[in-house]
């Protein structure tokens, strides 16, 4: 018998089942440099419309992590799909390169050599700080890069650079013009490890162990034995105590103990007085049994009482006296909070309201001040047990217990932080309304997803003026001169105008090596001022990069998107509103897309200590970058994202599926010709419903793509790929491309709906999938479309025509879709039972008893649809309403089995092959 596999048309492709992306990524890099394919898509755009993503600077101080790889990525994802919606993107990736984050891998440098900071000449600091930083510009840059992100990486933004420093100085210059910067005394977040005030978004909330304790301030010149008795968290803050607060809102119950509680160092007949509502939890907690209770005249006798320090005994000999706050409530402790002007918030109103003394308590590196008796030198976070052992040698301590609790900490070396009271630097949130600006301007900005809008309300509403000092060596300095003896702040626009050109001209370095003279005008004499020596927040570096990156680019318009973490909320996106609602009076951003943060499978942050760690380099070195892009594509971002290697498993067969469907296609495609193109209302039924589901697929692609719903895009191509396409029209159209004649109507039909599906996947993958879709664009334009473009990436989105869609079709194909449905279901059967190999051996009885149904079905070939050798389509109207609609019989076929196409028939004499083979085979020859 002749081989008749050799006269069959099997797919023929370049295109290998391997991806082997982790190697042939880099191929891609260098054809995308080499043929500048960044630079043609800009010049193709330049007359669009264009779109903005204003990109929020990562620090200059490591190698990339998975956050990162995430915002980057997301970042790409939203600029290449605005390319193809045919828009002009501005986007240029950006570093923060100055503060902290930076300054402390210096630091760590010095300190094993055993040497500090202050020991390191100013500028060679600076140096070494700015060095570092462009090291790993470059080295992140290359990271960035290898996950395929789509910039001109020759042009970036970085805040250290000249332009960038000027900007920053002139902004900020202009808030000291309008009164808005301030220098103030007042409590701050305040890292004793850093030695150095932290803002808001610096600081990080975990879990600490703190003593709890109860403490008697013994009354003075009492006839009875009474105590005042205040709890506190932080035994460490009672050396630097000026007085107690009590609430109006409160009443007050005077208790008598009428034993004695030698364990809680209280006598018989003693007096406290404790707030009446906790009055029961206090005595439970200290198993008080034996006390009566008396009312008293409450709030004028607190009035008109003063107390002995607890500690009175070590020399702290001040009268401790009462006033009446609003922040003292009855969640916890007595209803009486001690006050240390210095070290909180709500105390130093306390102190400035009752006119209390600014005591210099704690230094700088987190040791009691000289003024402090007996503690002096020793650290507040070694001090409780100290302050403990005292108080109960003093007889002033009823209690100490462990107390758990949520305790910021600083971002960066993750210590413990204190308020400390300092003169600091200060951006009123009130003082032109910039708070009830920024409030309004939030209102008008789109927030994705829509319930972020209230925790920046809440955020931008409830914070406290904006603490732009730190006591920092690297990064731009506060720019102003105070007067030595009025300690007044210098205002004057001649000499910001000054000072503003000498930085142009000179570099931000010149602030701190050079004299007065070189910045003030012939107006002032120079010996009357002192520069600032602190270094301005990074967080108004970062904030004022809307300018210099864009407003001094021409671009005036708010940007179109900043999309970051959840956790800028309190930083890049709030400093960002704050400094362009003061100056400019709105929002710099037009819409904001928030995302979450990456966790492993159990739902934990990844840290190196508990050893769950995955590094985008491993990803990339394993699997390949576009696996990593699908994994960040297919998340549900607005959530926290679950990673590991399990679920990049599980992402690697969803890959396989869509590059085996792209395969498929291209093996399918091979020597296509234009001229097969098939017109609308030449093709088949099934190609007509095809055309119509890539119609609504498209349309749907495209619209969660401008609504930034990237893991809908993800579900809805690989649903199409797998069932759409791999489940229903490859299975069954295979038997066409394979066996039926080259120059046929049906195999060119299908060889067109090919090619359609084929334009649209690759521009709705080519976003998510960039090295995969470049290299399936190449085979591509090899084999099939040699005047096509260099690159997918210069693509745009398809705009098919509306004779694509069919909704009339659609509804018939639901009919074609249900007696399918049910074919498989008994066709399963059959198989179970070992009756039928193939399908392919079936002949199928199909019996409808709605006439309408038949004229549907009598249009298609059924044995097509439902793979088998042969379908009788028969009307049969019954009377009987309870008879299904569609009966189906299957049956075994009778006749040969095709070598070549494998379906069964009637084999005439000498007849090897069926009819349509034959024809194809004579056909050939």
């Amino acid at each position: 018998m002749t081989d008749y596999s050799k006269t069959i048309k099997l797919p023929f492709t370049n295109l290998s089942m391997k991806a082997n992306l982790a190697q042939k990524e880099k191929d891609w890099l260098s054809f995308w440099e080499k043929n500048k394919i960044y630079s043609l898509l800009k010049k193709d755009r330049s007359s669009d419309k264009q779109f903005v993503l204003h990109d929020g600077p990562p620090y200059a101080n490591g190698d990339l992590h998975m956050g990162h790889a995430l915002n980057k990525i997301l970042k790409d994802i939203v600029c290449r799909s605005k390319f193809q919606l045919s828009h002009d993107v501005h986007y240029v990736p950006g570093w923060d390169c100055h503060g902290l984050p930076i300054e402390w891998k210096i630091e760590e440098k010095y300190r094993k050599k055993g040497k500090d900071k202050s020991e390191i000449i100013l500028s060679e600091f600076r140096n070494e700080c700015r060095n570092f930083a462009s090291q790993w510009v470059i080295k992140q840059k290359e990271q960035f890069t290898r996950l395929g992100i789509q910039s001109n990486w020759n042009q970036i933004y970085t805040t250290m650079t000249k332009d960038a420093e000027t900007t920053i100085v002139k902004e900020l210059l202009k808030f000291l013009e309008s009164g808005e910067l301030y220098l103030g005394f007042k409590p701050v977040m305040w890292s004793v490890v850093e030695k150095t005030a932290l803002a808001e978004a610096e600081v990080e909330y975990k879990e600490k162990k703190s003593k709890s304790i109860y403490v008697k301030f013994p009354i003075q010149n009492s006839s009875i034995d009474a105590s005042i008795i205040i709890w506190t968290t932080t035994p460490w803050t009672i050396p630097c105590n000026q007085a107690i607060a009590y609430s109006n809102d409160l009443n007050y119950k005077k208790i008598i103990i009428l034993d004695n509680y030698k364990e809680l160092n209280l006598k018989k007949n003693e007096v406290i007085f404790i707030a009446e509502t906790l009055l029961s939890k206090f005595i439970k907690m200290h198993n008080i049994e034996k006390y009566e209770t008396d009312n008293f005249e409450g709030i004028k006798f607190f009035d008109t009482i003063s107390c002995d320090h607890p500690l009175k005994n070590l020399g702290f000999t001040s009268s401790i006296k009462l006033f009446s706050s609003s922040h003292v409530t009855d969640d916890n402790g007595t209803g009486f909070v001690h006050i240390a002007p210095n070290h909180g918030e709500e105390d130093f109103e306390v102190g400035k309201v009752n006119k209390l003394r600014n005591l210099d308590t704690v230094e700088a590196n987190g040791v009691y001040s000289s003024g402090i008796p007996f503690f002096n030198n020793i650290h507040v976070f070694k001090a409780d047990e100290h302050v403990v052992k005292e108080l109960l040698d003093a007889s002033n301590l009823l209690s100490s217990n462990d107390y758990n609790h949520s305790y910021p900490h600083s971002w960066r070396s993750k210590a413990p932080l204190i308020y400390r009271a300092t003169s600091q630097w200060f951006i009123s949130m009130d003082k032109n309304n910039l708070r009830s600006i920024a409030s309004r301007e939030i209102d008008s900005v789109k927030w994705i997803p829509s319930s972020s809008i209230n925790r920046m309300k809440s955020m931008v509403n409830e914070r406290p003026d904006w603490c732009v000092s730190r006591q920092r060596s690297w990064g731009v300095p506060i720019t102003v001169f105070v007067n030595k003896k009025t300690k007044i702040p210098l205002v004057d626009k001649a000499v910001n105008k000054k000072i503003v050109e000498r930085i142009k001209e000179f570099g931000i370095d010149c602030w701190f090596n050079k004299s007065n003279d070189f910045f003030l005008t012939n107006k002032y004499e120079c010996d009357d001022f002192e520069k600032v020596n602190s270094i301005l927040d990074v967080w108004f570096d970062s904030g004022s990069s809307h300018v210099f990156v864009l407003k001094n680019n021409g671009l005036n318009e708010k940007a179109d998107l900043y999309l970051e973490g959840t956790d800028q909320h309190r930083g890049w996106f709030q400093s960002s509103l704050l400094q362009s609602c003061a100056i400019y009076g709105k929002s710099p951003y037009k819409s904001v897309l928030t995302h979450g943060f990456v966790i492993d499978d159990k739902g934990r942050k990844m840290s190196k200590s508990l050893g769950n760690v995955i590094l985008p380099s491993e990803i990339i070195n394993k699997y390949g970058a576009d696996i990593l892009r699908l994994w960040v594509a297919s998340s549900n971002f607005n959530e926290d994202l679950k990673i590991s290697f399990e679920n990049l498993e599980r992402l690697s067969d969803s890959y396989r599926k869509i590059r085996n469907t792209l395969r498929f296609i291209l093996g399918n495609l091979n020597e296509w010709e234009k001229k097969e193109y098939v017109n609308e209302k030449e093709l088949p039924l099934l190609e007509k419903f095809i055309r119509h589901k890539l119609f609504t697929t498209n349309t749907e692609v495209i619209k969660h793509f401008e609504e930034y719903n990237f893991h809908k895009v993800f579900q809805v191509i690989l649903n199409f790929c797998s069932q759409t396409l791999s489940a229903f029209f490859f299975d069954i159209r295979k038997d066409c491309l394979y066996c039926d004649s080259v120059s046929s109507v049906k195999r060119r039909s299908c060889r067109t709906l090919l090619f359609d599906i084929m334009n649209c996947l690759i521009t709705w993958l080519s976003p998510i999938l960039p090295f995969t879709t470049e290299e399936v664009w190449q085979n591509w334009r090899k084999d099939i479309d040699h005047e096509a473009v260099l690159s997918c990436h210069l693509l745009k989105f398809l705009s098919p025509s509306v004779s694509w869609e069919n909704e009339s079709i659609d509804k018939e194909w639901t009919l074609i879709f249900e007696l399918r449905e049910l074919f498989l279901i008994l066709m399963e059967e059959k198989r179970k039972a070992y009756d039928f190999k193939s399908s392919l051996d079936a002949e199928v009885d199909i019996y409808i008893r709605d006439k309408p149904s038949f004229d549907i079905l009598e249009k298609i070939e059924l044995d097509e649809i439902l793979i088998v050798s042969k379908v009788n389509l028969i009307f049969k109207e019954v009377n009987n309403s309870n008879k299904n609609k569609i009966e189906i019989n299957i049956k075994k076929i009778e006749g040969t089995k095709c070598p070549r196409c494998w379906k069964k028939f009637l084999m005439q004499k000498e007849q090897e092959i069926c009819l349509r083979c034959q024809e194809v085979v004579n056909e050939n020859n």
